[in-house]
């Protein structure tokens, strides 16, 4: 297929080109979140309420990212708005503990039975490191654990194979564990171990090979960079019976996916993590990032002990503002509006199934919850390796992209993937299915000549 021509998309002068030239001058590519990156430049945002963006330049947009997955009552809401503004008026920040901090710790430990105790911090990236370091600390072992592919945020040993490809990912049967950034010491990938996911087998066999040594074995559920496909339960059991057996411990990222169940990813499985290290949704649109798991490893923090193993401190780690906005997120996001939630996006799921059927392309989905992806390939991936897209695949999912954003105004994650918010109704479900049917139509041609 040929670029889509102008009247396809449609790239004009606008407010925000002007505003990136001169963030060029001061920004590093003109941006700080290498996501939000596009060419000729970045949509900037004039307002947002509910499911709805509007960017300077005039453009009203559905979102179905959610700021990849954070939002999930979308944007403004009203009941959270009030108590941020209320928050405000007394504080932001300081160097005192605050109510609003153990009243969104207890909310937590009381949705979660393993949710023993919580310690908050600022982002996903940092709860996921705070969780590897206190198993470090627990255990006195150096080594972890992940599956090829998955990420976990922006820790050097959590994005370890983060992006392995055909020319560097090795044998299955023995992962490479490569960098994700230039620079990176060889000290990093030599103590992070990397194994197939959903592959008991090969897993079994590559933990062994480290025994003794490995700290923790982390798991993201429905790993979204892997494919968006869950664990299978018999996966998680093989995981918990070797930690149980080398004394290493078993921890889940539920950054992402803790929305996908009241309880949730973990909901799913009989054996529980040792550790969970949470994020997103939990702030309410604000910055946010919790570790939480059994008392007797949650413990290395704690000031009072002789000697603290693993002293975690911030200067905005648990603000009143996140945890105010955190609370309220979450009392809305109670067991039914879970199941609404999920219940909605399955729906949508089915309908754009039904649109895969209509223009007849070679199309599949992945997810679970309140979230899905959508993979340009006849029957969908169960792995890193089959979920891996070339560059030609990768091209041909921004050109749908793009189409979807410019020409239907609507946003989706950039790996082609959808994060609802509850402000989502059937009416916005109906202009998605509408505009990826029309999309597929366009793609179709040059999606069957490579897949031949």
């Amino acid at each position: 297929m040929e670029s889509m021509n102008t009247t396809e998309i449609n790239h004009p002068e606008t407010n925000s080109g002007e505003l990136y030239n001169k963030a060029c001058g001061f920004l590093p590519g003109g941006i700080s979140r290498n996501t939000v990156f596009r060419l000729p430049h970045p949509y900037y945002l004039k307002s947002a309420s509910g499911c709805y963006l509007k960017d300077i330049d005039g453009n009203e947009y559905i979102d179905f990212a959610n700021n990849m997955a954070a939002l999930i009552h979308g944007h403004a809401h009203p009941a959270i708005e009030a108590a941020v503004i209320e928050q405000l008026k007394r504080g932001t920040a300081c160097t005192f503990a605050t109510e609003a901090e153990f009243k969104l710790a207890e909310l937590l430990c009381n949705r979660v039975e393993g949710f023993e105790k919580i310690r908050f911090v600022n982002s996903g990236t940092e709860a996921v490191m705070a969780m590897i370091k206190a198993a470090r600390a627990f255990t006195g072992r150096p080594k972890m654990a992940k599956a090829e592919g998955a990420y976990h945020g922006t820790y050097d040993f959590a994005e370890v194979s983060q992006t392995s490809n055909p020319s560097n990912w090795g044998s299955i049967d023995s992962p490479q564990s490569n960098p994700q950034v230039f620079g990176t010491p060889a000290g990093v990938t030599d103590n992070v171990v990397v194994f197939p996911f959903n592959d008991i087998e090969k897993t079994i066999a590559i933990l062994d090979k480290h025994a003794g040594q490995i700290a923790c074995v982390v798991v993201d559920p429905i790993p979204h960079r892997v494919g968006l496909v869950e664990a299978t339960p018999e996966f998680i059991e093989a995981i918990y019976q070797w930690t149980r057996k080398n004394n290493a411990l078993m921890v889940f990222d539920e950054v992402v996916t803790f929305r996908t169940n009241y309880g949730g990813a973990q909901q799913n499985y009989s054996c529980k993590p040792d550790l969970t290290a949470l994020g997103k949704i939990i702030g309410g649109g604000f910055p946010v990032g919790a570790v939480t798991g059994r008392s007797d490893i949650m413990k290395i923090m704690d000031p009072r002990e002789p000697k603290v193993l693993f002293p975690l401190s911030g200067t905005f780690s648990a603000n009143p503002m996140t945890m105010t906005a955190g609370r309220v997120a979450m009392e809305l996001f109670d067991n039914e509006t879970v199941v609404k939630l999920n219940h909605l996006t399955q729906k949508a799921i089915e309908q754009i199934k039904e649109a895969v059927r209509v223009a007849d392309v070679p199309v599949s989905i992945t997810g679970a919850g309140s979230m899905f992806r959508i993979h340009l390939r006849q029957n969908p991936p169960a792995t890193y390796r089959e979920a891996y897209q070339s560059k030609e695949i990768t091209r041909l999912i921004d050109q749908l992209l793009d189409y979807l954003l410019i020409n239907e105004k609507i946003i989706m994650v950039n790996t082609c993937s959808c994060m609802f918010s509850t402000a989502i109704t059937m009416k916005e479900v109906d202009r998605l299915t509408q505009g990826l049917l029309n999309g597929f139509k366009i793609i179709k041609p040059e999606l069957e000549k490579m897949l031949k």
